[in-house]
């Protein structure tokens, strides 16, 4: 880990770039000297000599039957991972695929992405479980008799359709440790996908109102636990380089579900309904959900299971061959067993009574920290406005002028542009950052949901044509912006931001905010539609958006370029500190930007991460293995 990240954390310019390797081959590498690779690099195995960290990866071997002369030189590399070519005992192949590993670091083992896509479908199951309601809001409500528009019907039409994220609020997300800890990540994963498979066959099959709230509601257990337990999944499985993007197939993926959703509204939108009275065409939308679900089933069990779950069960040869499975060389998987095994002794806690991990996330500063910052992003995914469109866009684009079939066919365009537009922040979250992108994106995002309200001001009797083509610009110009950066920014922020022990307490507590604020969102639209007309509405969600930029300013480190483990001292400093220097900061930065002032930049508020080891049975490690040949 490098000082230059460590200023990326905590501010070196407003809007930072990543830095950019000036090597250009293999053999100009060789010839640099080590201390230029990566300066400041520094771990909390630095402390020690290099003979002292490959005689502890020995002793580890050797206790876990493992390769004690593999993992020693495993060790070496966890010390210092930039300084391979100074390592006599590399081989020239390992050095040039480590080199690789820098330079080119998507070179992974297609088991990697096969394990990333096969879990990111899990997404597009999530996708279409949201995005099919959306088609089907146009007719179930009066197939079921609740669409006459009255204040009462409403309501019930707001909390059917809400009815699975007010589940994964109360119920299913808080689930997600027990589930982990009995089933594992894949198959919790398994689980949940069945689960979801069943409910929406179960929903189409539905002969009344409260029928369907219960299905939807049970619907809820596939999407709670799938959503906090596939983002963990992939960030630990991951290499440090390219974890953000990584994980942010999630967001590609769920995109693309929501997209899917909306082609199944339109292919079966027109189909008769043979014999059943209240309508064959909405069921068929309900029940399509099912088919991305099937897919998954057939395929994760096959991939291999979370290395750092598997040492949370002191399974660590078994870590160590999941490792090797999704690394390139079984060097690098050494290296990373080593490491994780050092960092989750060092937690120290990982085994710790649920209840216990719930009251440490919030009484330990790291951790409270960490799960504020899951808030804030989660929480603003939701009151940036999106799922607003996601759920109802279909009956915007009909009150705004479009005909039924055209309300279909511009819900896909969101759809379409949703998934779209996800695949930049492949690119960019892990080149600009986190913060960064949110910082851009919540200004661009209020200044488009005001034009899509106030749009609505247009005479639909005199400009229809003007009307809706305003209102459909200003919601795909959202929509651009918002799939580039809060889109996937959550759940890979989330997946990362917290420490070990709590990881899984701190992923259950960031998407049950997700999903209650959905579960809100979703029930009170038609009423504040009612209440406050389309401008009003819209213009609510602006503000949100203005005021999600302060709430990132202020309460959202950021986590880029620092591995999983080493985020501990980031999220460890006080909040109305951090607040009060990114507050100087963002007016440093307008200084310099805007009035062209000739000022120095604000010194980073973190520099570096501890420095050495303070689980005391590494250091009996230490000692006893400086008498090892």
């Amino acid at each position: 880990m490098t000082t230059e990240a460590n200023t990326d954390a905590t501010g070196g310019a407003f809007f930072d770039n990543e830095r950019h390797s000036s090597v250009s081959s293999f053999d100009n590498e060789k010839e640099k000297p080590d201390a230029l690779l990566e300066e400041g690099e520094e771990n909390i195995l630095s402390n020690y000599s290099e003979e002292q960290v490959m005689n502890m990866g020995r002793n580890y071997a050797l206790k876990y039957g493992l390769d004690p002369e593999l993992m020693a030189k495993g060790a070496a590399l966890a010390r210092k991972p930039s300084h391979f070519n100074s390592m006599s005992f590399l081989s020239e192949e390992e050095k040039r695929v480590l080199y690789q590993e820098v330079e080119h670091p998507w070179r992974v083992p297609k088991t990697l992405y096969w394990l990333i896509a096969m879990a990111s479908m899990g997404a597009c199951v999530q996708g279409m479980d949201e995005a099919v309601i959306n088609g089907a809001n146009l007719y179930y409500p009066t197939a079921f008799g609740i669409g006459d528009g009255s204040k009462r019907n409403e309501w019930l039409v707001g909390l059917t359709n809400s009815a699975p994220y007010l589940c994964c609020a109360c119920v299913s997300c808080w689930c997600t440790d027990y589930l982990n800890e009995k089933l594992s990540r894949r198959g919790t994963i398994f689980f949940t996908c069945l689960v979801s498979a069943l409910t929406c066959i179960w929903s189409a099959l539905t002969n009344n109102w409260w029928h369907l709230f219960i299905s939807r509601f049970f619907l809820g257990f596939g999407i709670g636990p799938k959503s906090t337990t596939i983002p963990v999944y992939t960030s630990e499985c991951a290499p440090a380089r390219i974890r953000g993007s990584l994980v942010m197939m999630w967001q590609v993926w769920t995109a693309f579900g929501i997209m899917f959703g909306y082609v199944m509204s339109l292919a079966f939108y027109k189909v008769p309904a043979r014999g059943i009275g209240d309508g064959l065409g909405w069921r068929l939308m309900l029940g399509s959900a099912a088919l991305p679900a099937i897919v998954i089933l057939t395929q994760i069990p096959f991939c291999p299971e979370s290395p750092r779950w598997l040492m949370g069960k002191n399974r660590h040869a078994d870590a160590f061959a999941s490792y090797a499975r999704i690394r390139n060389i079984p060097l690098q998987a050494a290296r990373d067993t080593f490491y994780t095994h050092v960092l989750l002794l060092e937690e120290g806690s990982y085994l710790m009574p649920f209840f216990s991990k719930v009251k440490e996330m919030f009484t330990i500063r790291r951790n409270r920290n960490g799960a504020m910052g899951a808030w804030v992003v989660m929480f603003m995914q939701q009151f940036c406005g999106v799922n607003v469109i996601a759920y109802y866009s279909s009956s915007i684009f009909l009150s705004s002028g479009f005909s039924e079939r055209d309300a279909l066919i511009a819900s896909w365009g969101f759809g379409m542009l949703n998934w779209v537009f996800a695949l930049p922040a492949f690119f960019t979250i892990d080149k600009f950052g986190r913060r960064t992108l949110l910082l851009f994106a919540f200004p661009l995002m209020c200044l488009c949901l005001l034009l899509t309200g106030f749009a609505f001001w247009i005479p639909q009797d005199t400009h229809k044509d003007a009307r809706i083509g305003v209102i459909a610009l200003g919601i795909y110009l959202f929509t651009i912006v918002y799939s580039s950066s809060e889109g996937p920014v959550p759940f890979t922020y989330s997946a990362e931001c917290a420490a070990l022990y709590v990881r899984d307490v701190t992923m259950s507590w960031a998407t049950a905010t997700c999903w209650f604020f959905n579960f809100i969102l979703s029930l009170t639209w038609p009423s504040l539609l009612r209440a406050f007309k389309p401008q009003g509405a819209f213009g609510w969600y602006a503000a949100w958006n203005l005021m999600g930029f302060f709430m990132v300013l202020w309460l959202l480190p950021e986590t880029k370029g620092l591995t999983l483990e080493e985020l501990d001292d980031v999220f460890d400093i006080p909040a109305g500190k951090h607040a009060a220097y990114q507050t100087r900061h963002l007016m440093n930065w307008i200084q310099r930007a805007v009035f062209r002032q000739n000022i120095p930049k604000m010194e980073p508020l973190h520099k570096k991460h501890r420095m050495a080891i303070t689980n005391k049975e590494w250091e009996e490690q230490k000692q006893a293995t400086e008498h090892i040949e």
